[in-house]
């Protein structure tokens, strides 16, 4: 993937500033949960989707350059990747988001970001 990952693609749509809480997240193979909060920062931009359900759900942290197209009149963001690849992403922790750029390094390697 070309550019940062951290960062929103120029061909996404997204506008910075717009509240992407609650927007539905679609993966190439259809809906995998919901924009719990966001970050727009610039090349430190990220979402934390719910991928639902008390018992297999839990909360992943996305780099904004996985987004690859923001619908605002259908509040849906559609992603690259799968439903697996986000099912199977490392669990968000938050401790580790504030504090460990180690945490940061592992995700974009997970999502397919060049080794920096």
């Amino acid at each position: 993937m070309a550019g940062n990952i951290w960062s929103y693609q120029d061909a996404s749509g997204h506008r910075p500033g717009t509240e992407l809480t609650g927007f539905r997240v679609e993966a190439i193979d259809g809906s995998v949960g919901t924009v719990d909060e966001h970050s727009d920062e610039a090349g430190a931009s990220w979402l934390v989707v719910d991928t639902g359900g008390r018992i297999f759900g839990k909360h992943v942290l996305l780099p904004a350059g996985v987004i690859s197209s923001v619908d605002f009149d259908a509040t849906t963001l559609y992603v690259a990747r799968t439903k697996r690849e986000i099912k199977n992403a490392p669990e968000f922790d938050r401790e580790k988001h504030i504090r460990d750029d180690e945490y940061h390094r592992e995700l974009a390697s997970y999502y397919g970001a060049p080794h920096t």
